[in-house]
């Protein structure tokens, strides 16, 4: 695993969707299309936002892969990461070749089982993630299940994953969050080709320490990106400032 830091959160965002735009026409070069797994929420705005200014990236090759969603939530509400993604990427762009969006309205186990047979047949080139303040990596909070198969899976939310949702104003009150969600697996995220981990804020300094600097362990979920082959970590100087 690689880190890289840069002064401001903006910095860090260019610099880590440079260089996903760079994998990702990499992978249309050699395979004739790229698959790709976008995160959401605030740490993923200045990446995506560089992706999108990417006039280069024929998008039209471009399969893209939700990585979580909560369940029970209409994509009409201002914290569904549907909404998320169809307006700040897929609105965005020229359209792909396919984008598979996690619906957590309906049965939400036959929908990890419609989305495990979508991404089977489709392995990743690059995967765009973030740490949480808990050191989740996706919805997967400690103690996060570093050994399960599946590729998506049903997951209880933590409080302080809870509360970060909160805080990032996504909700007006706590009980406001949903309790569950469906979040792409360890495993299935570890599967990924390359790994662009954008991590900005001084919120998640700890966070970034304990999971880049301490012990693989399924208490800091994200620190399993330690044993990735090809993942960089790009922070801004608040979120590296323990390390």
């Amino acid at each position: 695993m690689e880190i890289q830091t840069y002064e401001t959160r903006e910095a860090l965002g260019k610099a880590a969707g440079q260089k996903g735009a760079q994998q990702i026409k990499a992978a249309i070069e050699k395979n004739g299309e790229a698959n790709i797994i976008l995160a959401t929420g605030q740490s993923q705005f200045e990446t995506i936002e560089t992706l999108v200014a990417d006039k280069t990236i024929d998008w039209s090759k471009v399969r893209m892969f939700h990585l979580d969603e909560y369940i029970g939530m209409s994509i009409a509400h201002k914290a569904s990461f549907r909404k998320y993604l169809t307006e700040r990427f897929l609105d965005q762009v020229s359209p792909l070749e396919e984008a598979i969006l996690i619906n957590g309205e309906g049965d939400a186990q036959e929908e990890c089982k419609r989305l495990a047979k979508a991404i089977a047949a489709h392995p990743i080139d690059v995967a765009f993630v973030g740490i949480g303040e808990n050191g989740h990596l996706a919805f997967n909070d400690p103690p996060a299940d570093f050994d399960n198969e599946q590729a998506y899976l049903v997951v209880d939310l933590d409080t302080q994953c809870r509360q970060q949702q909160l805080g990032e104003g996504w909700f007006s009150a706590l009980e406001e969050v949903p309790l569950q969600a469906i979040s792409m697996s360890i495993k299935q995220i570890m599967k990924s080709k390359h790994i662009i981990c954008s991590v900005p804020d001084e919120r998640k300094a700890q966070a970034v320490k304990d999971c880049l600097q301490g012990e693989v362990s399924n208490l800091n979920p994200a620190s399993i990106l330690q044993q990735h082959p090809d993942c960089v970590c790009y922070l801004d100087k608040e979120s590296a400032s323990l390390i």
